[in-house]
């Protein structure tokens, strides 16, 4: 018998099949701009702009200006635009970015390890007063920050600073940042071993080099020998940290991978020693992976952490030895804890040679010209004109005689910068805020102020170490989450209902001495008028709650949501 004829079977829906685009990785052969970042950068290198700037915008004015340059490649020059005055932060992530524009600049003067002459500090206060409104700013990656810069006076500001040595090349943008160092590099007594030379050889081949200036997104570094662990190295995209190899000798371990920002990581060690003279080498290595193999598909996922988190360390190692490094690398010890929980320097030191440096706290990094002029004047005075810059918002002058310290200190005190501050002004950081910058939801600056003297008056007594750090918006350019107390800035509801400027609280991060990230307590936000209330009141809790011995950081983990509240 035939077989019954059936009916056809359904087919089954038609898979549309899609071709992943990969992440925008060169190494992997994905050279086609995958979004307006990438392809403003293929277009033209940001380091091109200088000519533009000082041929045809500095000429003809703001307006000239091309807004891909505006926003994009002049920052390769140390430029951003700055907020237009009286826009409130409920506005900051509506507006066009046209509209939040001022027709004013922030210029970032870089200072590679946080090295100054009185010259250049004298130069930086000229600048400040001539053509900046008196602005400048400390900022914890030990670079200055100026505001109110007209493109009119750009090129003639470039003249005075490179006059000096200093400069503002790839001091933001998708480059090599400031290369973080010790500010007491080569005079600390306790000193593991000095990276100046490093720095200064990394400076040489990579700052302001076109194989370099274009990559997946900014690339933060940090080179100490410091065993007070005093340049924030967990967060950083690639750091040598200074160690003893048993066999070897002082030397680095190599770390990678850190950040903040909205996905925080810290950093990984790759158990590898680096001797002194193979640092830059390592670096441009490591710079090198992040150049190829780095995301550029999404901005946000584009910093060298995110590959390093996906990679591992055993991975990244051997892609660093194997393809760009051609040999490998030792194995070395990790760093030790550091015994001192402060570690900006502040306060009167010894030198190795037998001279002393003076650490002193302005309020949240903020000063202005006539006082740099001043410090150098004070500088001049009492050492050999050399000053530092510190990655928390402080400042150093060096090579002071024991019977000139005295003298110092009290020229010092009567500017108003403590050379033994409280803890509260010591320990408070705060990034621009809505003042200048265009990403804030809230003001930082003088909230940070104010919040300092508040807190000086209400625990005149209070003298444990104790970190603030005050964000304008998620992005934590202040370090919030390795904060004591970090303070992210949003908009919150006060008690009548009013949308009003206030901050997300997280607790108990540090660097460091067990470095981690703070705790979120559900629903804690304050408003910037209850912080000082708030502070106090945690603050006060700590006192009576601790263990003997036991840091913030600490109880802050353990503590109940009540007291933390």
């Amino acid at each position: 018998m035939a077989a019954t004829p059936q009916p056809p079977a359904a087919s089954a829906p038609r898979r549309k099949v899609s071709r992943h685009r990969g992440e925008g990785q060169w190494a992997m052969g994905h050279h086609t701009p995958l979004n307006g970042n990438e392809q403003l950068k293929k277009d033209d290198d940001g380091l091109n702009v200088r000519t533009r700037i000082e041929t045809i915008y500095s000429q003809r004015g703001f307006d000239s200006i091309d807004p891909n340059d505006l926003r994009g490649r002049m920052r390769w020059w140390g430029l951003y635009t700055q907020r237009k005055p009286g826009i409130d932060g409920g506005k900051t992530a509506v507006l066009e970015p046209e509209e939040l524009d001022d027709k004013y600049f922030m210029l970032r003067v870089r200072i590679d390890g946080g090295r100054l002459t009185t010259e250049q500090l004298r130069v930086i206060g000229e600048v400040s007063e001539e053509f900046a409104r008196g602005t400048a700013d400390i900022t914890d990656r030990q670079n200055i920050q100026l505001h109110w810069i007209r493109i009119e006076d750009v090129p003639e500001i470039w003249n005075r600073l490179e006059g000096v040595g200093l400069s503002t090349t790839e001091a933001c943008g998708d480059v090599p940042r400031v290369i973080l160092g010790s500010p007491v590099a080569g005079i600390a007594e306790d000193e593991i071993i000095d990276g100046t030379p490093a720095i200064d050889e990394i400076h040489r081949r990579i700052i302001g080099n076109p194989d370099f200036s274009n990559l997946p997104r900014k690339f933060k570094s940090a080179i100490s020998g410091s065993p007070l662990l005093d340049v924030a190295h967990e967060i950083n995209d690639i750091a040598f940290v200074g160690v003893v190899h048993p066999e070897h000798g002082p030397g680095f371990d190599l770390w990678v991978g850190g950040g903040l920002s909205t996905n925080p990581k810290i950093g990984v060690r790759l158990g590898a020693w680096v001797p002194l003279d193979e640092v830059p080498d390592v670096y441009e290595g490591v710079i090198s992976i992040f150049r190829d193999y780095g995301y550029r598909r999404l901005r946000n996922r584009a910093r060298l952490k995110f590959l390093v988190a996906d990679w591992g360390a055993e991975k990244f190692r051997r892609v660093l030895e194997d393809e760009y490094l051609k040999r490998p690398l030792l194995d070395g010890p990790a760093p030790e804890q550091p015994v001192e929980r402060w570690r900006d320097h502040v306060g009167v030191h010894r030198q190795r040679d037998g001279l002393f440096y003076v650490g002193f706290a302005p309020r949240v990094g903020r000063v202005d010209g006539a006082t740099l002029a001043k410090i150098a004047g004070l500088a001049e005075e009492h050492g050999s004109g050399r000053v530092r810059t510190t990655v928390e918002q402080k400042m150093i002058v060096l090579d002071v005689e024991a019977d000139r310290v005295e003298s110092l200190v009290a020229g010092l005190e009567a500017l108003d910068l403590r050379v033994g501050p409280s803890p509260f002004r010591r320990g408070t950081m705060a990034c621009t805020g809505i003042e200048f910058c265009k990403l804030a939801i809230v003001e930082t600056k003088a909230r940070g102020i104010s919040l300092i003297d508040e807190l000086e008056r209400r625990l005149p007594e209070f003298d444990e170490p104790i970190t603030i750090n005050i964000n304008g918006c998620p992005n934590a350019c202040a370090r919030i989450q390795v904060a004591d107390i970090g303070l992210k800035g949003q908009l919150v509801v006060d008690d009548d209902g009013n949308q009003v400027e206030g901050f997300q609280v997280h607790l108990g991060g540090a660097l460091g001495l067990e470095a981690g990230f703070g705790r979120k307590v559900r629903g804690l936000k304050v408003t910037s008028q209850e912080l000082p209330d708030y502070v106090e009141r945690v603050l006060k809790r700590f006192q009576a709650e601790r263990a003997d011995g036991e840091r913030f950081a600490v109880w802050a983990a353990r503590a109940s949501e009540e007291a933390l509240s």
